[in-house]
């Protein structure tokens, strides 16, 4: 569930002629989480099931869509106390796998997935004295979250960033952060990510009754409760069904909203599905919304307009103002609105639904697919090994790791 856009983006850059291997952070013991969720009455098994099913691909190498994943141990303090320091733990053992893949297969450049932890660990280690160009993504918690966890990960953060060759953003609004946070000239690229483009004559019947969907794990910042207000307000002008895809901490305050709402024949809670199957549900439904905030991107948006569901998000935030900047087919509304979301919903499942979700899906076929973003990835690589240095000083080059390119 989490992670797969760095996944995709891998397969697009492969399919364009770029070979790849991965290095993946694993952990060998339980993160806090996990523990925290068995303390709890009734105990919570579900994270510790996910973490056991890692645990017989932790030390060897595997594939994946025919990807070589090289697992590398992740042993740090928990989360909340020391995320800015968890560099400094990982370093060595990045360092030594970053050697071994380098003996045996000679890349060209390093690409890391999220600033911190993981560029800022490679930048620790002495393969950035090496030489080794590095591009490093920034996908959003990194450059929101982090820096409120204080002094330390403020550091961590610069550091990573202004050792690295280039940075690519998922969206105007994250290279704008990368540079502010960075605090001096960064080389940047703005780099959306995909979706794949189904065919339209291949997409599963909709439900029979209009149905709105969220696709996203349950989390404030999500804004599944604007969603349910909004459907309170319509319950006397439209019937609308809501499906609620993903799990979270919000879901028991979620479920018992839902009870205070009277909207219990209206909503359903799916849970966590395999991406597959959450985008063959999200497909049956009639319109996609999810008015969240902190979301510099997005990817749930687009893999929804791409099979011609009309989007709703927040206006100010990010990835939706990429997209609707890029064309039509996403409404845009005040974060925590839930009237404004209450008249996108009417609109999006109005007269005006198949003429917005065709815009919607041009507007992913133009700019958002999985092709596109591996071109502009690849690019952004032959700039850098190519082109003029990326940074004007030497001692700003980085070097980072998730995936190996040569």
């Amino acid at each position: 569930m989490h992670g797969i856009w760095a996944h995709r983006q891998a397969l697009a850059v492969r399919e364009l002629g770029v070979e790849v291997r991965v290095l993946a952070l694993r952990r060998p013991v339980p993160p806090l989480r996990t523990v925290r969720a068995l303390g709890r009455f009734p105990p919570d098994p579900a994270p510790l099931r996910s973490w056991l099913a890692s645990q017989p691909t932790l030390w060897r190498t595997e594939e994946l869509d025919g990807i070589p994943i090289t697992p590398v141990p992740l042993v740090a303090p928990p989360r909340p106390w020391s995320y800015g320091s968890w560099a400094w733990w990982i370093a060595p053992t990045l360092g030594r796998a970053l050697r071994a893949l380098r003996a045996r297969w000679p890349f060209d450049l390093v690409h890391a997935h999220n600033v911190v932890p993981t560029a800022h660990a490679t930048v620790l280690s002495e393969l950035w004295r090496s030489g080794v160009p590095v591009v490093a993504s920034t996908h959003g918690p990194d450059v929101i979250k982090v820096p409120e966890r204080g002094p330390l990960a403020r550091r961590a953060l610069k550091t990573a960033l202004t050792r690295c060759d280039l940075v690519l953003a998922n969206s105007r609004w994250a290279a704008e952060r990368c540079r502010a946070l960075a605090g001096l000239p960064l080389a940047t690229r703005v780099v959306h990510l995909g979706a794949d483009l189904p065919d339209p004559h291949e997409l599963p019947p909709k439900h029979p009754r209009l149905t709105i969907v969220t696709v996203a794990h349950l989390q404030a910042r999500k804004r599944h409760e604007t969603v349910l207000q909004a459907l309170f307000a319509l319950r006397d002008r439209l019937r609308v069904d809501y499906l609620v895809i993903g799990d979270g901490e919000e879901r028991p305050r979620l479920e018992r909203l839902v009870a205070e709402l009277g909207l219990g024949d209206r909503v359903r809670f799916l849970g966590q599905l395999p991406h597959s199957l959450a985008l063959a549900e999200m497909r049956r439904c009639h319109a996609f919304v999810m008015p969240s905030v902190e979301e510099p991107f997005g990817v749930a948006y687009v893999e929804a307009m791409a099979a011609g569901l009309p989007v709703i998000a927040s206006a100010g935030e990010g990835g939706p103002e990429d997209i609707a900047t890029a064309g039509g087919g996403i409404l845009l509304v005040p974060p925590g609105d839930h009237e404004a979301t209450a008249s996108a919903i009417l609109r999006a499942l109005g007269p005006e639904r198949e003429q917005l979700g065709r815009a919607a899906r041009e507007t992913v076929r133009a700019n958002f697919t999985w092709r596109r973003c591996g071109e502009r990835t690849v690019a952004a690589y032959r700039e850098l090994l190519e082109g003029p240095p990326a940074t004007t000083e030497r001692e700003n080059r980085g070097s980072a790791a998730v995936d190996g390119v040569r």
